[in-house]
């Protein structure tokens, strides 16, 4: 399935490459995410319908993955030096929507969020240990970053029900 220039498939299941396979699941959640995310208002992709999780829009969950692949894609597994996405002081700063956070702004730093990572990560394998923190290793960043972004993934599925009733994968 192809929205918005993302392809979105499952991995082959008869994989023998771990570290394709790790990035195929990925980018299966994050053209999920993607998948979630398109065809709302901008004022449905800034609502928060959860009352137990007042920061919680479409938009802000699309914004936290983005600065969660900031952090341990690019920077820790890949070494770069590019700033983080979020402020270390307010651990809810990547959750709130300003005025330049519109759908189209969000969606595109999302996606160009995965070309600067797939670039920052070239060259690792699974076992090497990672370029920002040598106390870890490729393949446990990407697991990581797998399940929070399927975690996510599952908050944009809710979210959306709530927001115009929409549910599939």
């Amino acid at each position: 399935m192809s929205i918005t220039g993302v392809q979105r498939s499952w991995p082959a299941t008869n994989a023998t490459d771990e570290l394709r396979l790790h990035w195929e699941f990925l980018d299966f959640l994050r053209a999920t995410a993607l998948i979630k995310a398109t065809g709302l208002t901008p004022d449905q992709a800034i609502e928060t319908p959860l009352p137990t999780s007042p920061l919680m829009s479409v938009l802000g969950v699309v914004k936290h993955l983005t600065a969660v692949e900031r952090y341990w894609l690019t920077r820790t597994a890949g070494g770069s030096t590019a700033p983080l996405l979020w402020d270390p002081d307010d651990a809810t700063a990547e959750w709130h929507i300003g005025p330049h956070d519109t759908p189209t702004a969000v969606l595109a730093a999302y996606r160009d969020e995965w070309t600067t990572a797939r670039d920052a990560c070239a060259g690792l394998t699974p076992d090497d240990p990672t370029r920002g923190d040598p106390d870890r290793t490729v393949r446990w960043v990407l697991a990581h970053l797998i399940q929070e972004t399927a975690r996510h993934v599952g908050h944009l599925d809710i979210l959306r029900e709530h927001l115009d009733g929409e549910t599939g994968e």
